[in-house]
Order: C-alpha cells, then structure tokens, then sequence
C-alpha cells in the first residue's frame, strides 16, 4: 500500500471539500451547455448535455450536504458528467463550438469546449469522491499528475532537441538534407532525445536502470502481443464504424499529411515504428510515466490518467484540423493508450506495449504507402 492510499483510508470522514470542488466543476459544466441552449442552439446533444450536467450538479450537492449516499452520489455524478463529455465533443466535431467574447480582450472561448473540459475534471472528483480520497489525496494525485505530464510534453522537445544535435554535424559535411534523410534523423533524434530525457528522471529521482521493465518474453507475453495487435485494429475498426454512423470526422495526423506528398517516407518509418517509435514512447509514457502513477493511484487508476496524459501529448500531431476533429482523434489515441497501458500493467515487461505499438503503427504507415503510391 502507498502512503497516499494509506493516509486516504485512515480519514474516518471524507471532506465535503471533495464534491463540494465538484460541484464548482459541475456548475461551469452547466453554464457552458445552458447558455447555447438560451441562444437558440437547435442541437440535440447539447440539450441532453445541459440536462445531465444539470443531474451532476445535483448529485455532487447531494454527496456533499449528505443527503444521498456518498458513493451513490459519486456513481451518478460519473456517469453524467461522461455523458457530458461525450455529447460536448460529440457538438464540437459536429462544428457547434458557440464561443462568447472575453472582456477586455481581443479574444474569444468556446463554451461547448469549456463543458468538455469541465466535464472531464467533473469525472475525475467524481472517482475521487467515490474511493473516499480527501482533499489532500485529490491535490497529491493532482501534484503528481502535473509533474508526470511536464515529464510528457519534455518528450516532444528531447526528440526535437536530439535530431538537431544529430542533424547539425550531418548537415556540415553533406549538406542539405534530403526529405528521407530528414525523417532518418529524426527518429535518431528520438531515440536519442527521449533515452537522455528518461535517464535524466531516473537520475533525479533516485533511481537506476533496474526500474526498466526489460525481460525475456514469455509464451503468455507472446500470445498477449498477438492478442493487443488484434485488439487494436478490432477497436480501431469499431470505431470507424461508430464515427461513419455517426458522422464523426476525425483528423489526419501530421505525419499522414507529410507521406501524400513524400510516400518514400514511410520506408523509413515502417521499420522505425518497431525499433525506435514504439519501444521509446512506450519507454517514457509507460514504464516511466505510467509506472511513476502507481506511487498515487490504482494500478487501473494510473493506467486511466497515463492514457489522458499520452492522448493531450499527441494534440500537435492534429493541431492543423479543427477542435473537433482533434477531439474525435484523440479519443482513439485513448483507446489505444489503454490498450497498451493494460498490456504493460499485466505483463510488467516493455517489451510487450513496444511491440503492439511497434507493429501497429508500421502496419498503418504501410498501408499508407501502398495507397499514396499507387
């Protein structure tokens, strides 16, 4: 047991702190869905969303004066503020965004965005309040969340940082780089970048090498790569489907932008997606990250906010696209983050999540290159 979970169960009374925070986040949520409904928005989904952010905001209020059930209340308040999520990303690729102008600025928000935001805090104090985490417990998880996804976005400067220390020396002696070559030293760049930036942590948190999880895989592990390739590309499909029938519009990544113009590329990345994409991303936001969370939370816990942290990472991959459409791409980030991050949780062993991820990104970039060079 950890002495977050320790200092958690020894609290006789959970704060009313907990889903009184809630409460404020229920509140916004609230205000964002209502106000386009009171402009006239003729949108179902927000109309739904306003109702259940409604139905949030009065359980959390319930748990909080004791008038219903704590973890009842915590129940409830969960499934409503998800609903609200769903259906508040659901308007934003739809393209609802209903922004209001900030005073006093030359700026404006969108409230729909806003509801998502909240709605996605609304659910993580929900499952505080459900387990009993205090006030203290919700701020250590907070903290440690914080540092985690700092570590998280340093793995998209490291690589930046490890191409340029490579590419320069290059660049003197033969000149400029080709569009091939510029990718080959980037993904040397990135291993580079990203092994410097996860020794670093290991450094200043006073561990070594040993807190790697390398090991010879076994027969399980084997069968359990296999079974995480066909997982994904099932839920890749089911999601596919679900978006078609929906009319859910997803955005392209950068890189799949990037070989329409050079195919050529994705000679280099299909072999790199299992030597360097997959084992150093699962290196840094799994064995580290993801590892670093159960200090604080479950181990479902942590694979839960390791997979929002990988999600939030990947937005510059879709930035270009519209908010809803990076929305709907990174919920399938998501997915897959769980899926790998479940994988590393049951095996304790990179090297299975490296492989899944490994091969599960080449078989993308090949299938993108039989089509672009056709």
């Amino acid at each position: 047991m950890n002495k977050a979970t320790g200092a958690d169960e020894a609290a006789a009374v959970t704060s009313a702190a907990v889903p009184g925070l809630g409460a404020v986040f229920a509140a916004v949520m609230l205000v964002a869905t209502l106000l386009p409904v009171t402009r006239g928005v003729e949108s179902p989904a927000i109309w739904v969303a306003a109702a259940f952010a409604v139905v949030t905001v009065v359980a959390f209020l319930a748990s909080r004066h004791g008038s219903l059930d704590r973890q009842l209340a915590a129940v409830v308040a969960c499934a409503s503020s998800i609903v609200v999520v769903v259906l508040s990303g659901y308007a934003l690729n739809q393209g609802i965004p209903v922004s209001i102008d900030v005073p006093g600025i030359q700026s404006s928000f969108s409230l729909v965005f806003a509801a998502f935001v909240t709605g996605g805090l609304a659910v993580g104090v929900a499952v505080a309040d459900y387990f009993g985490i205090g006030l203290a417990g919700l701020k250590e998880r907070t903290q440690r969340t914080t540092i985690l996804s700092a570590l998280g976005f340093g793995g998209l400067l490291a690589p930046q940082v490890g191409a340029l220390v490579i590419a320069l020396p290059v660049m003197a002696s033969v000149g400029e780089l080709s569009r091939v070559q510029s990718v080959v030293v980037s993904q040397l760049g990135m291993a580079l970048g990203t092994g410097v930036l996860v020794w670093w942590y290991l450094s200043v948190t006073g561990r070594d090498l040993s807190y790697i999880d390398l090991g010879r895989p076994t027969g399980r592990n084997l069968l359990l790569i296999v079974g995480g390739v066909l997982t994904i590309f099932g839920a890749l499909g089911a999601i596919t489907l679900l978006f078609q029938s929906t009319g859910v519009e997803s955005a392209d990544h950068g890189t799949t932008q990037q070989a329409a113009e050079n195919p050529e590329i994705l000679l280099v990345l299909v072999p790199a997606s299992i030597l360097v994409i997959g084992p150093f991303e699962e290196l840094l936001y799994r064995n580290i990250i993801q590892k670093s969370l159960y200090e604080s939370f479950s181990r479902g816990g942590a694979i839960l906010v390791g997979g929002v942290i990988f999600a939030i990472i990947h937005t510059q991959a879709y930035w270009t696209a519209g908010p809803g459409q990076v929305v709907a791409s990174l919920a399938v980030i998501f997915g897959l983050a769980l899926v790998l991050g479940t994988l590393y949780e049951r095996t304790e062993n990179l090297l299975v999540p490296a492989l899944v991820h490994g091969v599960y990104n080449a078989v993308l970039f090949a299938n993108l290159y039989f089509t672009y060079s056709a």
